[in-house]
């Protein structure tokens, strides 16, 4: 290599490694969004993202899906419109967030990894449906962590709604901040895709 070179041939070999490794080089089309129709559209858009709540909605068969449009700011400091996780609902007698039934109850934990005496049948977006274990009482709110398998940690924080004919007790999910909700928007959206891939295909 030339002296006067400005990589070595380490930094070179280490660049090839990674424009040529595939999954580098695979684009996240879930979360990309091409606007096209000129400037002033993206610019309304850009404009009305930044001072209100935009949404995407798609209906399919009895579900509904809502895109949250937001602004992202790239390592260069762009900004990007992009797609949030979309919140999930069903038609029927009323429109409700999709609920999630899980094939195996998973039991909350505290702060410390250690579990409760709370367990989820059912979770959306907007609400869970626990099971408490050993006839305990269920608490008015609480605020632990759901970590199903091959998943981050999530945590929750809910307020006791009612006791159902079978037992388990709703509660109402509070948001907290919006990554904990967008994680939690993200885990219902790949349950959502393993149970209805039509959907998603």
């Amino acid at each position: 290599m030339p002296v006067d070179a400005l990589l070595t041939q380490d930094e070179l070999d280490f660049i090839r490694t990674m424009q040529h490794n595939p999954q580098l080089n695979v684009r996240d089309t879930t979360a990309s969004l091409l606007v096209n129709g000129g400037t002033q559209i993206r610019d309304l858009l850009t404009r009305l993202v930044a001072n209100e709540q935009v949404t995407i909605q798609a209906q399919f068969e009895n579900q509904q899906m809502s895109f949250p449009l937001q602004l992202v700011e790239d390592e260069f400091h762009a900004v990007h419109l992009k797609l949030g996780a979309p919140s999930i609902f069903e038609d029927g007698p009323m429109v409700r967030p999709w609920r999630l039934s899980l094939d195996e109850p998973v039991v909350l934990e505290d702060n410390l990894g250690r579990m409760s005496g709370l367990q989820v049948r059912e979770i959306s977006f907007k609400g869970v449906l626990l099971e408490t274990r050993n006839g305990r009482k269920p608490p008015q709110r609480f605020s632990l962590w759901f970590n199903p398998p091959g998943h981050e940690p999530m945590p929750l924080r809910g307020t006791l709604q009612r006791k159902t004919e079978q037992g388990h007790y709703a509660y109402h999910l509070s948001e907290s901040n919006p990554q904990d909700t967008e994680r939690l928007r993200q885990y219902i959206l790949a349950q959502h895709r393993r149970e209805h891939p039509q959907f998603h295909a």
